[in-house]
């Protein structure tokens, strides 16, 4: 299924510490919009299939966990899809005898097929240098999840990014909204600008359309 979904994640350019001489030469870094806990996993698997009670998604969410644990810690390989899990011991064996002081058992993750294909089906934006000026790291329809800047008519539009702010009083400064026929429409209104380098404000959505930040 990954390769029916495209991704897209954004980086900055960022000096290589290896070779501080070359200006020239520089590392890609990961733009992070955040990060998902449990509540926020279980959350999305509900925005999914909305007819699914979060009791329900919960305790599938957890059983999936217990039995994963119990199939590491007897001995037994995992194999998700996303990752593949296998259990290995650090230290040496005295005497034959187990020492949690100095042995440990330690759980090895590798990428697993389902997460290569969604690799595969992922594009990379650079958007300038790490720390540089403002830039929108991401769109989605709450409705549909599309990242492609459409928008669905009465439902919540997440737009991300760092150093965003909507400041000056030219007409031309605001936020518009353009549907599929061409028609722009401003949103009203004074919206509160959110800490850098998190999520903004869901904004309301009155039609269908592209969304174009001024």
């Amino acid at each position: 299924m990954a390769n029916e979904i495209k991704y897209q994640i954004n980086g900055q350019l960022a000096d290589n510490t290896v070779t501080v001489d070359n200006k020239e030469d520089m590392i890609l870094v990961p733009v992070s919009i955040g990060s998902a806990d449990e509540n926020r996993i279980i959350a999305e698997l509900k925005a999914e299939d909305s007819g699914l009670r979060e009791e329900t998604i919960r305790h599938v969410f957890d059983l999936q966990k217990r039995v994963i644990k119990r199939m590491l810690m007897t001995g037994m390989s995992v194999n998700t899809g996303l990752y593949y899990a296998s259990v290995a011991f650090r230290g040496v064996i005295e005497n034959s005898t187990w020492n949690p002081a100095k042995n440990s058992i330690v759980v090895n993750f590798n990428v697993g097929a389902d997460l290569r294909e969604a690799i595969k089906a992922t594009t990379v934006g650079i958007i300038g240098e790490k720390g540089s000026a403002m830039y929108i790291g991401g769109v989605q329809d709450a409705s549909t999840r599309a990242q492609d800047a459409s928008a669905t008519a009465g439902r919540a539009f997440t737009l991300t990014g760092g150093k965003l702010k909507v400041v000056g009083t030219d007409p031309s400064v605001g936020i518009t909204l353009k549907s599929s026929s061409g028609k722009e429409t401003k949103v009203a209104g004074r919206r509160q600008t959110p800490p850098q380098n998190c999520r903004s404000p869901s904004l309301p959505i009155w039609r269908t359309g592209r969304m174009n930040s001024k």
